[in-house]
């Protein structure tokens, strides 16, 4: 069985969306436990406060260091440590399948304007982001890593075609649109091709929707 731990201010974030859909079906399966740990449960004064201002000024709040530390130590996690920062890598599918094959992981969510870098340089063993863009937290980049991983374990989905057909399965390709019934609603119609029950048809034709979409919204 996988452990994901998840190190967040916000616990309350995690309780339904990893108690539904494919990471809930994956826990009840024992395919993967999830542990979600309160931040603030490692602090040291009455506030529990896991912030602080900037040294060198400016705007916004640091996340203090020690919390992260002392709540990773308590942990003693086996496997990587992600830090889910904007100033990460970003998140791939191929992240996905590496950490999918991890014993453990452990992601540490940061909030406010920044966390301590002390914490990315000598904690976490990596930075990952889930795009060129900023969040209010990393639990919503925490959740988006969990769902990525989490269905690829073995037997989290009903079968391993739902996944080898999905986008980024092999390389950078994004997948060919989908279709259902009805054939025609509002005058829209589904392509012929997709009905045809030609194989071979309907396999060249998503190959090449694959490749089309795929140069039209992946050239960057």
């Amino acid at each position: 069985m996988m452990r994901i731990n998840i190190v967040t201010i916000f616990p309350a974030i995690f309780s339904a969306p990893l108690e539904a859909s494919i990471p809930g079906r994956a826990a009840r399966s024992s395919l993967v436990a999830y542990r979600v740990i309160d931040l603030r449960d490692y602090t040291h004064d009455r506030h529990r406060t896991v912030d602080d201002l900037p040294y060198g000024g400016g705007a916004g709040m640091v996340m203090k260091p020690e919390p992260f530390f002392e709540a990773i130590a308590d942990l003693s996690p086996r496997g990587p440590v992600v830090l889910m920062s904007a100033r990460g890598r970003r998140f791939r599918h191929d992240d996905a399948v590496r950490l999918s094959l991890e014993p453990e992981v452990t992601l540490l969510c940061g909030h406010y304007k920044d966390v301590d870098q002390r914490v990315a340089d000598h904690l976490a063993t990596e930075e990952l982001s889930i795009g060129d863009f900023v969040v209010s937290g990393g639990e919503v980049a925490a959740l988006a890593v969990t769902d990525a991983v989490v269905r690829l374990l073995p037997g989290a989905l009903g079968d391993h075609e739902s996944a080898s057909s999905d986008s980024f399965y092999d390389g950078d390709a994004v997948s060919a649109p989908s279709y259902t019934r009805p054939a025609e609603y509002r005058g829209m119609s589904v392509p012929e091709v997709l009905r045809s029950g030609d194989h071979r048809r309907i396999e060249a034709w998503r190959q090449g929707e694959s490749e089309r979409l795929t140069r039209d919204r992946r050239r960057s």
